[in-house]
């Protein structure tokens, strides 16, 4: 008698899921998508360009932005391939190998993306409540080694999970939620227990975000504390409002990622179709968000991508007149 096994060990394959239900309509929903995928990939393009080529923005508060735009380009163009993929071609399948590799990726870009962001917090710290000492404390050597220490601790975190997950077994052909590989969601079809990885996942979740998320909140405990001890109404408003664009984007980024991981770890009866959207939001509305955010609300940034565009535009007159004249 042949006994069909639907088991395999951690050569298995997975299939991607879009959003369960809506297949048929997976053609119009890729417009959107596509086009928030391009406004992230132009957007977080241009503020690197920028801060990297106008020297006015080399300081602290800008090589931040800068890492969190490079973040957030990498963040969009892990999942772009397989997002896309299903959506145009349905091509559903990845392998088990591929589908580790795009996990490893998507949780520690995740994961920088917060420390990046406490590092905002502390930057807007020293720069209200102790803005003589700021020069002298964030240069351009400790902004450089703070963004080291940052990849060097998500990636030391992330390795014991992937390892976790590279030894285990799962079933064959099992239905993914979302168009990527997400490390909560690859767990439940493992056949080995998982108690291993899906601690050391929770673990990780706690101590990077959750310490991150609280050093921001006690930073802006005593930013507040200063700012409302400060006589000159004006001058508390111009405090406050250099800190509107980080308090935006740490909104958007934990508001979506919290509310991900509660559907996937406590609450199990979640439709997939929520869950889908859920982890798209999470994904693309930081990356999306963040330079429609800094590039409106903060001063030298806006000037600088005004100044870029027109210096495009005025070339492409340029070009335009003397082919014109050579006609």
């Amino acid at each position: 008698m042949l006994i069909f096994n639907n088991t395999t060990s951690s050569s298995s394959n997975f299939l991607l899921t879009a959003f369960p239900g809506l297949e048929l309509a997976h053609v119009w929903i890729s417009i959107p998508v596509c086009c928030l995928y391009t406004i992230a990939l132009l957007g977080n393009s241009m503020i690197l360009f920028v801060i990297i080529t106008e020297r006015r923005l080399h300081k602290p508060m800008y090589y931040f932005l800068s890492m969190l735009s490079a973040v957030d380009l990498c963040l969009t163009i892990t999942t772009l391939p397989t997002v896309l993929g299903v959506l145009w071609f349905h091509a559903r399948e990845i392998s088990f190998k591929a589908c580790l590799i795009q996990m490893f990726f998507l949780h520690v870009f995740s994961f920088l993306e917060s420390s990046v962001l406490v590092a905002m917090a502390f930057d807007r710290f020293m720069a209200i409540c102790n803005p003589l000492e700021y020069a002298t404390v964030l240069t351009d050597m400790m902004t450089l080694v703070i963004g080291l220490v940052i990849c060097i601790r998500e990636v030391i975190f992330m390795f014991p999970c992937v390892l976790a997950v590279k030894n285990m077994s799962f079933h064959e052909g099992q239905e993914l939620s979302h168009p990527f590989c997400y490390h909560p969601d690859m767990i439940k079809y493992t056949l080995s227990n998982n108690w291993i990885s899906s601690f050391w996942g929770m673990f990780i979740l706690l101590y990077l975000n959750g310490t991150d998320l609280l050093f921001i909140l006690f930073s802006y405990v005593l930013i507040l504390r200063t700012v409302l001890s400060i006589v000159a109404p004006k001058k508390q408003q111009k405090a406050l409002s250099t800190c509107v664009c980080h308090i935006c984007a740490v909104t958007v980024f934990y508001v979506p990622m919290i509310s991900l991981s509660l559907a996937h770890r406590f609450f199990s009866s979640t439709p997939r179709v929520l869950c889908s959207v859920l982890a798209n939001i999470y994904l693309l509305l930081p990356p999306v968000l963040n330079p429609i955010i800094y590039s409106l609300k903060t001063k030298m940034i806006r000037q600088a991508m005004l100044q870029l565009l027109q210096s495009k535009g005025s070339w492409g007159l340029n070009v335009r007149g003397l082919r014109r004249s050579m006609d």
